[in-house]
């Protein structure tokens, strides 16, 4: 019931804040804690999770009007906003390495950083269900059950759906490496 509440809430959080901008600063408050935690798992360093974590609530607020309610927690769609701007930054990354100037110079990461910009492609490429099962899962940390109820679908329909979308990433990374 709390959470329900919670979420009833939220709504009304969210519904005010679409008509005075203002009134995102209680988004922003009650979210920031989980967006940038989850982005300085991501970042290369402190001030590139700082740079995205602004940057993400910054195209939240721009977005906000066309912000539509589902019965999710606002948090998810912070969380998509965060790992597209992530994916954004490590594919312009890998596409103009000479412009990296962002304290990524370790041994390996420009490697690292096209494996990623690589794999974001690949799961752009699935299919629809395949690709929101596999950001739900891994990007957005969420469990088979909870996507399964997000989805009304069953935990085992969730778990064939991660398969095979983990068998399509796994073929497409094989054969574009023979």
């Amino acid at each position: 019931m709390n959470a329900v509440a919670n979420l009833a809430d939220e709504r009304l959080l969210i519904e005010a804040a679409q008509h005075d901008p203002s009134r995102f600063a209680e988004l922003y408050e009650s979210n920031f804690s989980r967006i940038y935690a989850f982005v300085a798992r991501r970042a290369g360093t402190r001030e590139e999770a700082e740079d995205i974590t602004a940057e993400v609530f910054h195209q939240a607020l721009r977005n906000l009007g066309r912000f539509q309610w589902r019965g999710v927690p606002f948090a998810a769609w912070l969380l998509r906003i965060a790992a597209n701007t992530l994916a954004d930054r490590w594919q312009r990354a890998a596409n103009h390495p000479e412009v990296q100037d962002d304290g990524m110079h370790e041994p390996g990461s420009d490697a690292e950083l096209e494996r990623r910009a690589m794999l974001f492609q690949l799961v752009d490429r699935l299919p629809a269900d395949q690709r929101l099962v596999v950001v739900r899962r891994f990007v957005e940390q969420k469990s088979v059950r909870e996507i399964a109820q997000e989805l009304n679908r069953t935990e085992g329909a969730v778990k064939q759906l991660q398969f095979r979308a983990l068998e399509t990433l796994r073929t497409t990374v094989r054969d574009n490496h023979e």
